[in-house]
């Protein structure tokens, strides 16, 4: 329900903790008609135990229900946490926020395009525990109405792109890399598409994590000292789901070290570990280059994690040599505050009772208003 109280107030914050499993991305924003600005940036690193117990129901197929239910409560205690740190460090108070948006953090995605008979997407994070404990009015579960509405649910964050990165006469290209990787196609101010790409970070992660026992591969460095092998990555690229027309999104339960021990398996070759890190890179890489090569972007800019994978962006820049190629730093935004920064701003549509779903990108039948909203 909108009242005076939540729409005289401008402030909001933005809480996402997504694939790659690091942390609690929290942004406190200002949204007027005039002005999108992030005041302030923070993270939350999450527990190892918290960690573990993400990782082993996001892969598990048999789920302990009261299990999951307890680490929804622990998510949402530290989302929470997260929600009033970033209170502690600026001169506001609970009482001059006017919501908090809440993604959650993504135990299971089966949407439209993964051919399910019911396709849905699970995060848990509870939103009741948030409000309760900041004494902040909190919406999440935002992609479920898109899914009810015929839409993949993801990626959500194009709609926040085309607000504030669109410009009239250019085509712009933003990519997220994230654990997963997703883009946003503005023709000028209009979205002309958005949609997931593939792997992101993900598989990079992981493939160090379990060779050299680092959470991630620093600039890219150890897939810079690789060579990509043709025969694996003409593999990794032949996956039905990069050839799928959008709307498309995905996630580990299809890309994951299942499916690429599998791919490895089956080409019955000893490639070298650091070549593998760089055929990765490479498979991130080339996967973003082919889904928007026929848009003709004038400016292409990343952001997320990736952004900082200087190998990575060597790769992409490369691939796209006729284009402009830049960080979103160049546009005024840090690079890893965009995706908690899109979902303050969807609570803030939501809190207004605006749509914000851009069926262009999810394939919905329609402007849906998006996330339930739990009243402080």
């Amino acid at each position: 329900m909108r009242t005076n109280r939540y729409l005289n107030k401008s402030l909001y914050i933005g809480l996402m903790s997504g694939t790659s499993l690091d942390a609690i991305d929290v942004a406190l924003c200002r949204f007027t008609e005039e002005d999108t600005s992030i005041i302030e940036f923070q993270a939350l690193p999450l527990p190892e135990q918290i960690r573990r117990e993400i990782s082993t129901f996001s892969h598990s197929m048999n789920i302990d229900i009261e299990l999951l239910a307890a680490l929804d409560i622990k998510l949402g205690r530290l989302f929470s946490e997260a929600a009033l740190g970033i209170l502690k460090s600026t001169s506001y108070d609970r009482g001059d926020i006017a919501a908090i948006g809440s993604h959650g953090q993504t135990i299971r995605h089966k949407p439209k395009s993964a051919e399910t008979a019911f396709p849905f997407s699970l995060q848990i994070g509870d939103p009741n525990t948030i409000a309760e404990t900041t004494g902040i009015t909190t919406i999440a579960d935002f992609r479920r109405r898109d899914i009810a509405a015929g839409g993949e649910g993801a990626p959500l964050v194009p709609a926040f792109h085309q607000a504030v990165f669109s410009s009239e006469k250019l085509r712009r290209v933003i990519v997220n890399i994230g654990g997963f990787a997703n883009v946003t196609l503005l023709d000028g101010n209009r979205l002309a598409g958005g949609f997931d790409t593939g792997p992101g970070n993900s598989l990079l992660d992981s493939w160090i994590m379990q060779h050299l026992a680092q959470p991630f591969d620093s600039n890219g460095d150890w897939a810079g000292g690789g060579k990509v092998n043709e025969d694996l990555l003409g593999s990794l690229l032949s996956e039905e789901y990069f050839l799928k027309k959008e709307p498309k999104s995905t996630g580990k339960e299809l890309f994951n070290m299942e499916w690429l021990n599998t791919k490895l398996q089956k080409l019955g070759k000893d490639i070298p570990k650091q070549d593998v890190q760089s055929t990765l890179s490479e498979l991130t890489a080339k996967s973003i280059c082919m889904a928007i090569s026929d848009f003709n972007a004038h400016e292409v800019y990343i952001c997320g994690g990736g952004a900082h994978n200087t190998d990575l962006f060597d790769r992409i820049r490369k691939t796209l040599a006729t284009t402009k190629v830049e960080s979103i730093e160049k546009l005024g935004f840090e690079a890893d505050h965009i995706e908690a920064a899109a979902f303050a701003w969807l609570s803030y549509r939501t809190l207004h009772g605006l749509t914000c779903n851009s069926p262009i990108s999810t394939g919905a039948s329609g402007d849906r208003i998006l996330g339930a909203i739990f009243q402080a």
